[in-house]
């Protein structure tokens, strides 16, 4: 009671504690939000050149894009694909604006007729688009369903923003083009060639040894080409993964369990208040209930040859009498045990044909009130009549069919093997011989089937196999879990790669792993752990555990490198070749000596070369491939002139123009104009919305959200 006084005394007090400790904590989100604008940011996904683009709308249309491709590609492939339409949109819209482009009436009315055109809701007797038509229907959704002509309202604003874009891009299109001298050089490129003599120096004749490439050569050449060297911001880490895995006893305990059903066993039956005997896998004639009742794998009630059988332990099992077993072994992670509950001399495939009459409550139902019993009696007629005349098959499976897949083409159903058909059909079909017609009912209806022809019989098996998945215990889980724990808590203390070592973890690194990455490479698909990687707390050094499908991760962020130029590491491996090869270059023209193709050749232990027929649109070298600025010299000299030294892509040349043939001139190059035209119309939205991206400015903030 003294300690219940105190606190009523001191409440006022214990009140304005709480009030700071919660303002305290607001503040702090305030701060680390960037200010009172905190929670707008929370609803930008991102901003365009000052236009907002709203994080829920985005999420929806993620979502939506999700839904559609039925669930086949990720999150975050899904979010950069709507990314990329929703960047195109405010970009061009904001274009569209500037231009005061508009869609008319006409446009998108001829976009609804293109849309609608093959639409028999829209369309008059002579399956033509009827205008009218479309109307009256617009007219109906406006009076009776206001959500409907919202849709269509939608539906038509987007057909007008499409007018709009496509006026744009036409504008874009038809300011595009060559012009005749453009036409004249696209021609001469074409088809004016060279014959040429060279000397090549190949780049491999001077070691790598022999030159040396500084961090401060790396450095100015990134410096000297800067916008071929600009980088997003990445991040660096190293990381251990833990995969979660069944330990001996795990596969033990498994093991023994599945062993004991094979026997008959008593257990409590509280529905009656006593003890039923279940039979075991040995004694039971029902597999495909026992197999549902205890196996993590599916009763398959179908006959198998011997090439339907996989795995090491297929041939064994394939061999079995009629009611032998065989197991427990251990397959693609489960303990499973198998028996041959049947075998049967089969065709491994069957050609058939069939009518299918179905009736009110079938699972095709019937067009008209047809009953059961009625579908039943007229089966068994259409089944008569085939047997005294089988070329009326065809026709009455065209009446009378309801399996809509194949009546036109006298209900043949090809050839299938086992497993293809509904159960009491395939029996049928591979019970009897080729020639009979019979009758059979399954949940479509009733069929009358034909069996067209079989192929040679040969032994099946029907197997069933009872499956345990070796799974690991709950016991192993949390042994697992303080191992992990531990091995966090000593790496965050210590040294990440020595704690790792002395357990012998396998440390693996990733290198430049950008914002919007999802994948680490050997760890696959790690959203989190790039996330954490670029949260604005993470500081180089720190360690963190995340949870995976089958394990963890735990993971160090080692290196943190903002957006600008790459670093010296970064462009190493880019830089380092080209510096390489300009060195080389400079070391081989050093060495050369001599006044003639033939006196360069002899000292440098190499032959002149010749090409013919060389153009500027093709400049490959025989033996050497492609070397434009090498032909591009030479188409520049005079006939008997040797050229200076010229560093190539693959070593560096002498060349000498031995002749130069021109195209005749032409009356007009205009059809070479129009062709280059069309070439670059052809590209032209993609270069222009490429062009305008790369100017915008873009505050992307998607690494935030996803």
């Amino acid at each position: 009671m003294a300690v219940l006084n105190k606190i009523r005394q001191r409440s006022v007090f214990l009140i304005i504690i709480i009030a700071l400790a919660l303002f305290s904590f607001v503040l702090a989100d305030v701060i680390r939000n960037g200010g009172f604008s905190g929670q707008d940011s929370q609803n930008v996904i991102a901003t365009v050149n000052g236009n907002d683009v709203d994080r829920e709308e985005f999420a929806r249309e993620v979502e939506a894009f999700e839904r559609n491709m039925g669930n086949n590609i990720s999150t975050t492939q899904a979010v950069n694909r709507i990314w990329d339409q929703k960047l195109r949109q405010v970009i061009l819209e904001e274009e569209v604006e500037k231009l005061g482009l508009r869609a008319g009436e006409d446009q998108v009315t001829e976009l609804v007729r293109t849309q609608m055109a093959g639409n028999p809701n829209f369309s008059n007797e002579a399956g033509m688009f009827d205008e009218n038509r479309l109307r009256e229907y617009v007219a109906n959704l406006k009076e009776t369903s206001p959500e409907a002509y919202a849709q269509w309202q939608q539906f038509t604003s987007n057909l007008a923003q499409t007018a709009k874009m496509n006026a744009y891009y036409n504008m874009v299109s038809a300011g595009v083009g060559a012009t005749l001298l453009e036409g004249e050089q696209a021609y001469k490129m074409q088809n004016d060639n060279i014959n040429m003599k060279f000397v090549q120096i190949p780049y491999s004749s001077i070691p790598d040894s022999e030159v040396e490439v500084s961090k401060s050569d790396i450095k100015n050449y990134i410096e000297n080409h800067a916008s071929r060297f600009e980088s997003d911001a990445s991040r660096s880490m190293q990381y251990v993964i833990f995969e979660e895995a069944a330990s001996t006893d795990d596969e033990s305990e498994a093991k023994e369990a599945l062993s004991k059903l094979r026997s008959q066993r008593v257990e409590y039956n509280a529905a009656v208040g006593a003890n039923d005997t279940l039979p075991g896998f040995d004694s039971t004639d029902n597999y495909a209930d026992f197999i549902a009742n205890n196996s993590d794998l599916p009763y398959q009630n179908i006959f198998r040859f011997r090439n339907d059988l996989k795995g090491e332990n297929a041939e064994q099992i394939f061999n079995l009498n009629e009611g032998e077993s065989f197991g427990p072994y251990k397959e693609n992670g489960f303990w499973k045990l198998s028996k041959v509950v049947e075998t049967k001399n089969i065709p491994d495939s069957v050609k058939a044909s069939h009518i299918l009459i179905s009736y009110t409550g079938s699972q095709l139902g019937a067009a008209g009130n047809r009953t059961k019993a009625e579908a039943e009696a007229l089966a068994d007629s259409l089944a008569g009549v085939v047997r005294s005349d089988s070329d009326k098959f065809a026709a009455l499976a065209s009446e009378f069919s309801a399996d809509t897949s194949n009546k036109e083409q006298a209900g043949d159903l090809g050839y299938f093997v086992p497993g293809m058909m509904i159960p009491a059909f395939e029996n049928y079909v591979f019970d009897n011989k080729t020639g009979d017609i019979g009758v059979v009912e399954t949940p479509l209806g009733f069929h009358v089937i034909s069996i067209d022809d079989q192929t040679e019989a040969a032994k099946a098996v029907k197997v069933a196999t009872i499956a345990r998945e070796i799974q690991a215990s709950e016991k192993t889980m949390n042994e697992q879990f303080n191992e992990v724990t531990k091995f966090e808590i000593a790496a965050a203390e210590g040294d990440f790669s020595k704690v790792a070592k002395e357990s012998n973890y396998e440390v693996r690194t990733v290198k430049d792993v950008k914002a919007l990455d999802e994948n680490i490479p050997g760890a696959g698909a790690q959203r989190r752990v790039i996330q954490w990687a670029f949260e604005d707390d993470a500081k180089v050094g720190d360690v963190r555990r995340f949870d995976t499908n089958n394990g963890y991760v735990v993971a160090q962020l080692t290196a943190k490198q903002d957006k600008g130029l790459m670093s010296v590491e970064e462009a190493s491996a880019e830089v380092t070749p080209i510096l390489i090869k300009q060195k080389k270059a400079e070391l081989i023209k050093e060495r050369l000596k001599g006044n003639s193709l033939q006196e360069i050749a002899g000292n440098q232990g190499v032959s002149v070369q010749t090409a013919d027929a060389v153009n500027l649109n093709n400049p490959t070298l025989a033996g050497a491939g492609e070397e434009p600025e090498v032909v591009g010299t030479v188409f520049s000299l005079e006939k008997g002139e040797m050229s200076e030294p010229i560093a190539g892509e693959k070593g560096v040349y002498i060349a000498e123009l031995v002749s130069k043939f021109e195209a005749p001139k032409m009356e007009s190059y205009k059809a070479f104009a129009n062709q280059e035209s069309a070439s670059r119309r052809a590209q032209a939205t993609t270069r222009v919305f490429e062009a305008l991206k790369k100017k915008a400015d873009i505050q992307d903030n998607r690494a935030k959200f996803y």
